[in-house]
């Protein structure tokens, strides 16, 4: 993560460099940041929206305060609006501390309106009488209905000269050009980064291009200079996806590059590449579909190719293994061949799937083996090995997902407010939960509740409102129910009878005494009648009297006003059979 924000504070400390370059030209500088809902989305493990807040912060620390800044972000108010677009700061002077907190204080929430964003940001810097430089920041193609291609080329010939950079976070391939054209348009940089390792090349080309001078007249053409030579090794053949080594005799300049095109293509196309910089050996990754390629040594000046060696792409050979069946909600162990690049993928998805669609997934890394949390819903499933590079299936494995089989228990009859033991009959997950909720109350609403980790019984609090409640077990995949039982909460002072048939004044005065019958019992050969306060643990008393064949019984009421029970206990049975209120004045 370190070398993913270092390497976004290149690009774009670069085109503060740039700018400052040109100082004599007074050319203002405006960041578009990206605050849309999908900033939340993480790269390795951190969401977007951290990463760029590090950069940020970074990027400004090292700003040249003579190239005035200014901040515009959209989607950071309001969510569905394609209007949420505000000036943040005003190009300037740079207050680093200001500039730096307000960045930290934006919070994605809405949509993309990039088309709108770039035309505020022109306005905002007076395009059409003045040079002027945006740096585009965005995780997503346009969501308000608007073309940025067209409108980046009308912005371009309206304006003295405006240029946009463009960086794109964690994009599909198909979907480069739609930003892409938004810098070809206004003779800009766009920066594709599908990893932190792509960014990190990427991210330097783009410093070197932004750190030129302006370009000057050129002069009259003279006869071209024999090409120095250059002689390139790559293996002759690559598993699809896989990195493979490539070598090269010298370096003509350290900002040529090198790449892996398909056999014939033109001049100028790119697959993935690299700086050579001042090495003889690099790495690239093999493209996802099998076929004959050729790795090129590119001359920066007038991208030209010096050299190529050829390559065969070979699909690869691996398999991918899971039970054949998992309960919904569970945890299940997938294990896989082999590893093709550390940054593939392996998942959970409906059978047929189309390629691409993911569920839960982890990275393979440099393991061989993970585990999945199964979908919710019961059903044909499969789990796929996925290439990183193209996001192509090399493996797949038929998975049956299963309704997991979950009871839960509760008390019948509780009184309002009063601790409620609820028991389940197995775990499906540790991050399951119980609760309780009115009756018939919708799917996925909660009230009092508590994960079930490890255990099989847990505590609750009782509603503080009489009436119809259920108890449910919840599985966190999907929340969904798997279990429930029926709740009913009586008031706060309502007797509670499993057969005793107490019958017991509801008030008395302090010290008077009263008497107390019953029908039943336990026929135990230890039952007790006990007085407790009413917050009393079930078996603990102030006074407490066997019962013998009688049915009634005086007892004597405390001295002090309050809130008692009357108790018939199964002391040998460890039973409360019965329990009356009774109100001392």
């Amino acid at each position: 993560m370190k070398r993913l924000i270092s390497t976004l504070l290149a690009a774009l400390a670069a085109a503060g460099l740039a700018c400052a370059a040109e100082a004599q030209a007074k050319e203002d500088v405006v960041i578009v940041y990206d605050a849309s809902g999908s900033m939340w989305g993480q790269i390795d493990g951190v969401s977007k929206m951290e990463i760029a807040q590090s950069v940020m912060a970074d990027l400004i620390n090292e700003w040249d305060e003579n190239t005035p800044l200014g901040l515009v972000a959209y989607g950071h108010r309001r969510q569905g609006d394609c209007e949420d677009i505000e000036t943040l700061i005003e190009p300037g002077s740079l207050n680093k501390t200001d500039f730096i907190n307000t960045v930290n204080a934006i919070r994605p929430k809405g949509k993309t309106p990039i088309s709108a964003s770039l035309e505020h940001a022109a306005d905002l810097l007076s395009y059409r009488d003045s040079q002027a430089t945006i740096v585009l920041i965005s995780d997503g193609l346009e969501t308000c209905n608007a073309d940025p291609c067209e409108l980046s080329e009308q912005l371009a010939r309206q304006g003295v000269r405006l240029t946009t950079h463009v960086v794109g976070f964690d994009l599909e391939a198909d979907a480069h050009k739609s930003l892409a054209c938004i810098a070809d348009n206004t003779g800009g940089i766009f920066v594709p980064a599908n990893s932190a390792a792509e960014l990190h090349d990427a991210l330097a080309q783009v410093q070197v291009v932004m750190e030129q001078p302006e370009p000057q007249p050129e002069p009259q053409p003279e006869p071209e200079p024999a090409l120095p030579g250059v002689e390139l090794t790559a293996p002759e053949q690559a598993t699809t996806g896989a990195h493979f080594t490539v070598s090269w005799s010298d370096s003509v300049a350290t900002n040529d590059y090198y790449t892996v095109v398909p056999a014939g293509a033109d001049e100028g196309e790119t697959g993935d590449r690299g700086l050579v910089r001042e090495k003889n050996e690099d790495t690239l990754k093999a493209p996802a579909e099998p076929g004959l390629y050729e790795v090129r040594y590119i001359l920066r000046e007038g991208m030209k190719t010096l050299a190529s060696a050829p390559l065969e792409v070979v699909a690869a050979e691996l398999g991918i293994s899971a039970p054949e069946q998992a309960t919904t909600g569970a945890r299940f162990t997938v294990s896989w061949s082999d590893t093709i690049a550390t940054d593939d993928y392996y998942t959970v998805v409906p059978a047929g799937a189309d390629e691409g669609e993911t569920g839960d997934r982890g990275l393979v890394r440099e393991k061989s083996e993970g585990t999945l949390t199964a979908p919710a819903e019961p059903g044909l499933y499969e789990v796929r090995y996925v290439l990183r590079e193209g996001m192509k299936t090399l493996a797949s494995a038929p998975l049956e997902v299963v309704d997991a089989d979950v009871t839960i228990s509760a008390p019948d009859i509780v009184r309002a407010a009063t601790p409620v033991t609820v028991s389940w009959s197995s775990t499906i997950a540790t991050d399951d939960y119980y609760t309780v909720v009115p009756a018939g109350a919708d799917e996925g609403k909660t009230g009092d509740r508590g994960l079930v980790r490890e255990k099989s019984e847990g505590k609750l609090t009782a509603p503080a409102d009489p009436g119809l409640y259920e108890v449910r077990y919840i599985l966190r995949e999907g929340m969904k129910t798997l279990a429930s039982a029926p709740l009913e909460v009586v008031a706060a002072d309502a007797p509670l009878d499993s057969g005793a048939g107490l019958d017991v004044p509801s008030s008395a005065k302090a010290g008077e005494t009263v008497t107390i019958t019953w029908r039943g019992g336990s026929g135990s050969q230890d039952q007790r009648i006990a007085l407790a306060r009413k917050d009393q643990p079930e078996f603990s008393w102030i006074s407490v009297q066997s019962i013998g064949e009688e049915k009634s019984m005086e007892i004597t009421i405390p001295d002090e006003s309050g809130t008692y029970e009357v108790r018939f206990l199964d002391v040998a049975g460890r039973e409360l059979l019965g329990r009356s209120v009774i109100k001392v004045q």
